[in-house]
């Protein structure tokens, strides 16, 4: 017996000598805690209930995930139905706190499965935990027939049955049948060449980023000399027209400067006048190719 199993035996004894709750005490004990807070309501209606926890927990272990830290997830799940359930919808808290588990395991299971995020949506959800189950039992339906099924129309079967697009199983059948190996690992038939040898960085040191950045260093170094050209105030308005991610209004500036948005529209276009000629006489360029 592997120490997974022996761990989830041990819990689920100690489950099982919880009370069962009939009916009307659970009602009872929901309503105290829903509508008073009362946590010893809460404590017995959890404790009666971790058994549900626990077997739910128990299906997952397939997945390879310590069995503590499933039922710990069931836990939590049991704990939010409770947080949640209302007594007076009429329904047993049982029935309301199955879907809470199975949602917290699940959940749990796909963040740890394996270090590359395997689903995010409720279809790559629904594949990754039916995608086996479903596609098994269509291949026993054609085995019954005496029937063939190839790959790619079994494929399409699964998907019409569970309701998702082509490419969602196909993706999903590629990321379950492969795992997580280290970057540092060796490629075959590359002696001593390392599978991060083979990414090709993007970020910081290719020469087109290179180029790019002494170019921008360039233009800021023409755009700083060409509004020493200017007075205070047309450095100001500039700045705050031109240079700013987002740029304040005339108004903002009028105010601030203690002239009318008009002037302040005036001075701004004898500005971008200067740099204009600055540009053209000094640099040779244009100065609609900066501003």
């Amino acid at each position: 017996m592997t120490n997974n199993n022996r761990k989830f035996e041990s819990l689920a004894s100690k489950a099982m000598k919880a009370e069962m709750l009939e009916p009307d005490v659970e009602l009872n004990l929901a309503r105290k805690w829903h509508n008073n807070g009362c946590e010893k309501s809460l404590h017995r209606l959890v404790n009666a209930y971790m058994r549900l926890a626990i077997s739910m927990a128990s299906k997952y272990i397939k997945y390879g995930i310590d069995t503590s830290e499933l039922i710990q997830e069931a836990g939590i799940g049991l704990m939010k139905a409770a947080e949640k359930f209302d007594p007076e919808r009429g329904v047993r808290f049982s029935t309301y706190a199955t879907w809470w588990i199975k949602a917290s395991i699940q959940d749990f299971v796909l963040r740890n499965w394996s270090l590359v995020r395997t689903g995010s949506t409720a279809s790559q959800k629904s594949l990754f935990f039916n995608l086996k189950r479903v596609k098994t039992q269509i291949e026993r339906e054609f085995d019954n027939s005496g029937a063939s099924v190839d790959y790619g129309s079994l494929n399409k079967m699964v998907a019409e049955k569970m309701g998702v697009s082509l490419r969602d199983v196909e993706m999903m059948e590629t990321r379950l049948s492969g795992g997580d190996f280290s970057l540092n690992s060796l490629q075959q038939g590359e002696e001593g060449r390392e599978w991060i040898e083979t990414i090709e960085d993007d970020n910081s040191f290719g020469a087109d980023r290179v180029e790019k950045d002494r170019d921008d260093w360039t233009v800021r170094s023409w755009i700083k000399e060409a509004i020493e050209t200017l007075s205070e105030r047309e450095k100001t308005i500039v700045v705050e027209r031109k240079l700013r991610d987002k740029p304040r209004t005339l108004d903002s500036i009028g105010g601030e400067l203690g002239v009318s948005k008009e002037r302040v529209r005036q001075l701004e276009a004898e500005a971008l006048k200067k740099l204009r000629r600055h540009f053209e006489t000094h640099i040779g360029v244009r100065s609609s190719s900066i501003f």
